[in-house]
């Protein structure tokens, strides 16, 4: 890959194409979303809040005149949200490009639980997103060339992912620990996703990207990140870079991981990344999607049934 800055200006053409932005109403995902819309992609916002999600539409087409935006409700800590979700844009959409899995909560004071029971940030930051592309999953690898862009952190180089203790009922609950738990889980989904794309044939890909050290609302219980955030952290729409170079650039490799490249990777332009050692177990990527199967009950639709190329094919 070129050393050269990658900017959203080098993103081609998404004319025709239909991408859905979990947590777009700020941050990074705000920020993904606008750059699609920008390059002619249709948009789906896909947030909890319909007020904050109404005026990210809004600004959005401000940004982009004429932009097709959609918002669309999704509560990921709620399983039965997200196949209401699915099954309404599977009724409106007929393909699905871009799925990218953004959203996310990090860190909370306490051990805190979704109302299916569980722990918040593998509920939200894993098992929402895992049950979200499940049930998309067959629009997905019926869309030529489309992608599954997994959005982790560093923080799982520091993920205390403990698949005999998912939801930390068995041990004191560390909430560093279970945020970089969620990130690991964001990393082997992607790997045993990828495995399974390329295991069947289809032309769908996953990749998955960091957004390195940028100021968002998702630090809100963390007033050590806040206090350097003047000194350190990036603004939104350069966090964003990684997400949207392993979205769209022809350059992104399946199966692989993006984030900023310099300053340890907290800072910078979108480089391929080494995931933690923790993030590359291909025996704790099966374990882990079986595991995530069970819980949120949605089981993987065959996908050579659904392949609309042959491998040799792949961008």
């Amino acid at each position: 890959m070129s050393r050269s800055k990658w900017t959203s200006e080098q993103i081609p053409s998404q004319n025709g194409r239909v991408a859905i932005v979990t947590g777009a109403n700020s941050g990074i995902g705000f920020e993904t979303a606008k750059a699609l819309a920008l390059k002619g992609a249709e948009v789906v916002v896909a947030c909890r809040s319909r007020t904050r999600g109404e005026e990210a539409v809004e600004a959005i087409r401000e940004a982009a005149p004429g932009a097709a935006v959609d918002l669309m409700l999704l509560d990921l800590a709620r399983l039965n949200f997200v196949r209401d979700f699915a099954a309404t844009f599977l009724d409106k959409y007929d393909r699905l490009d871009l799925l990218i899995n953004n959203a996310g909560v990090m860190m909370p004071p306490q051990r805190e639980e979704t109302p299916d029971g569980f722990e918040l940030q593998i509920g939200i930051n894993h098992l929402g997103h895992f049950a979200l592309t499940l049930a998309l999953l067959e629009r997905l690898t019926a869309t030529e060339g489309s992608r599954v862009v997994n959005v982790s952190s560093s923080a799982q180089n520091f993920g205390e992912l403990d698949l005999e203790d998912l939801q930390w009922t068995n041990r004191p609950f560390k909430r560093m620990g279970s945020y970089g738990a969620s990130k690991v889980a964001n990393m082997l989904f992607t790997l045993e996703l990828q495995r399974r794309f390329r295991e069947a044939g289809v032309s769908t890909q996953a990749m998955a990207c960091h957004p390195g050290w940028t100021r968002t609302n998702l630090q809100k219980n963390s007033l050590l990140i806040r206090m350097f955030n003047p000194i350190v952290a990036m603004k939104p729409w350069q966090g964003a870079l990684p997400t949207l170079y392993a979205a769209v650039s022809p350059d992104a490799m399946p199966g692989g991981y993006y984030g900023p490249d310099g300053m340890g990777t907290m800072r910078g332009y979108p480089a391929s990344n080494k995931p933690a050692d923790a993030s590359t177990n291909v025996d704790a990527a099966k374990h882990l999607w079986h595991l995530s199967e069970d819980l949120v009950g949605i089981p993987a639709p065959n996908l050579e049934a659904n392949s609309v190329t042959n491998q040799d094919d792949m961008i």
